[in-house]
């Protein structure tokens, strides 16, 4: 067994009428604190229920309700200004993985001083967070389970993770009730973003034995737990299954990063502000064709995962079959884009792979395969 390290130190409150325990879970860290909540908690009156729950624990609270799918760095640095300002000694996120992102970055600009590049590219060191509480309102992201959030810096259109044991949740309710009123949009992206973590983690040159149980458990349950809340979104036993497998998949990325398709999707979204799993979406197959004999054991694999009958092939026609699973799994919930559809268009490809191979070259040499300037031009031409 190869040599690893894991540390996963979020509590974590997971099934069904958990969000009914936020007052109780959040009076144990801090009394008064900062609501991040995207804008579909207040239609779906889960924003009402946090802040009545809440006052039941006989703790205050202030609300920083602006929200962007790809999060600006000045908005989270707004909203550390005003948990200052309230006094806020907690905060809690309550929404999807964007709201999520917020409300870590927000604990940590919180107690840090300048700008939050300067950590994220490591000209700074932290020593203090705000305590974070996460509330997942969509099964996507898994950041209830880890130590990264992601933002875009609007003045160089960098979009880059913050990755640091700061930020990691001191407690996260996992509650599949909250995506019982999700429309498909909202069920099938964040959902094809588990598949992509789980994937990714899984191939990743960092995977470990441990990361590699969480990854491969969370593709075999997405697999078969996806299409069925994206035929009825009142299928609560599925949903279980969905929400724990985005929570595993957030760990698995914690352990071993993503790879190729993060790369290629981040520059996009911060320069066209792309929807994340609608950017990565649309480069699968052709990252998939790329790779898939970088690694085809672990291809191999998640094939047999995604439920795919490889008794009767060797192993380099088990990993292949792995590209058309994946590729029929994306388009039975209407999550294969084409880059054009997403308004990427040849004039882009320099400064996307210019910024793949500078902000972003941690990530795509965490691919197995790892591609040169050619290859990252053919990938993204081949998904126009």
């Amino acid at each position: 067994m190869a040599d690893f390290i894991f540390n996963n130190p979020v509590k974590l409150h997971v099934g069904p009428g958990k969000f009914g325990q936020l007052g109780n879970v959040a009076q144990q860290y801090g009394k008064k604190a900062l609501l991040v909540v995207s804008d579909s908690t207040k239609p779906t009156g889960q924003l009402a229920r946090a802040q009545e729950a809440l006052t039941a624990a006989g703790m205050t609270y202030a609300v920083y309700d602006e929200f962007m799918q790809n999060p600006l760095s000045t908005l989270v640095e707004a909203g550390a200004s005003l948990a200052r300002q309230e006094n806020c000694d907690l905060v809690i996120g309550i929404g999807g993985g964007s709201a999520m992102d917020m409300a870590k970055g927000i604990a940590f600009c919180a107690l840090n001083e300048g700008s939050i590049w300067d950590y994220v590219f490591g000209k700074k060191q932290a020593q203090h967070a705000l305590p974070i509480i996460l509330v997942p309102t969509t099964a996507g992201t898994g950041s209830e389970a880890n130590r990264t959030a992601v933002f875009t810096n609007p003045e160089t259109h960098d979009k880059k993770g913050l990755v640091n044991p700061l930020i990691y949740p001191v407690a996260s309710i996992v509650d599949p009730e909250l995506m019982l009123t999700l429309p498909k949009r909202v069920i099938a992206g964040p959902g094809a973003d588990v598949l992509f973590h789980a994937l990714e983690s899984y191939i990743s040159r960092n995977a470990h034995p441990f990361s590699e149980m969480l990854s491969l458990r969370a593709i075999t349950l997405l697999a078969k737990n996806l299409p069925r809340v994206y035929a009825d979104v009142t299928d609560l036993a599925a949903w279980e299954q969905v929400t724990f497998a985005s929570t595993l998949a957030g760990m698995a990325i914690d352990c071993a990063g993503t790879t190729l398709p993060h790369a290629l999707q981040h520059p996009m979204g911060g320069l066209l502000d792309v929807v994340h799993a609608e950017g990565i979406a649309a480069v699968y197959p052709a990252f998939m064709e790329y790779t898939w004999s970088a690694a085809p054991e672990k291809f191999a694999a998640i094939a047999a995962a995604m439920g795919v009958d490889t008794r009767d092939m060797n192993t380099e026609e088990a990993a292949y079959s792995s590209v058309k699973a994946v590729t029929d799994f994306l388009k039975s919930v209407n999550m294969l884009p084409s880059l054009t559809e997403l308004g990427v268009k040849e004039e882009h490809f320099d400064w996307i792979i210019n910024n793949v191979q500078t902000t972003m070259k941690v990530v795509m040499e965490n691919n197995p395969r790892v591609p040169d300037t050619q290859t990252l031009r053919d990938i993204l031409q081949r998904s126009l």
